[in-house]
């Protein structure tokens, strides 16, 4: 498996916060495994994680993005759009695909709001290398069992 390679995509709303999943991504697989790709928002996501996922090159696919209420539109339903997106195309396609797209309920953008979810999102970039990681080595497993 250390050949596989990866797909990271990252919405680009909210930049700052969402780019640090990649770094907790990369802190588990190398970065030189992962091929990285931006798209402008988190609606835009499980469209090109479908695409990739099925273009046999990726063993898992990641994607991070940050929804915050925009006071135009629920961001509740957007999320569970995206949410609901990415699980088909893992489901589709047969690879994994990963989300770290969070959905805080009291996001203000201040200074300490910020520096928290930056936190938080270099964490859960390392969850989700850890589950793509994971999931690969159950599914060599029930291949070598068969």
């Amino acid at each position: 498996m250390t050949h596989t390679r990866f797909a990271f995509i990252k919405a680009q709303w909210h930049a700052d916060i969402v780019d640090r999943a990649l770094e907790g991504f990369c802190e588990v697989i190398p970065a030189e495994q992962v091929d990285v790709f931006d798209v402008p928002g988190a609606f835009e996501m499980p469209l090109l994680a479908k695409d990739l996922a099925a273009s046999g090159r990726y063993g898992a696919v990641a994607c991070a993005a940050f929804v915050v209420d925009g006071g135009i539109y629920r961001h509740d339903f957007v999320a569970q759009a995206v949410v609901d997106g990415l699980m088909r195309a893992g489901l589709d396609t047969g690879v994994p695909v990963l989300s770290v797209s969070l959905t805080p309920h009291q996001y203000q953008e201040t200074e300490h709001h910020n520096a928290i979810y930056r936190t938080h999102f270099v964490e859960k970039g390392r969850e989700a290398a850890r589950g793509a990681l994971g999931v690969l080595k159950t599914k060599a497993a029930l291949v070598d069992a068969a």
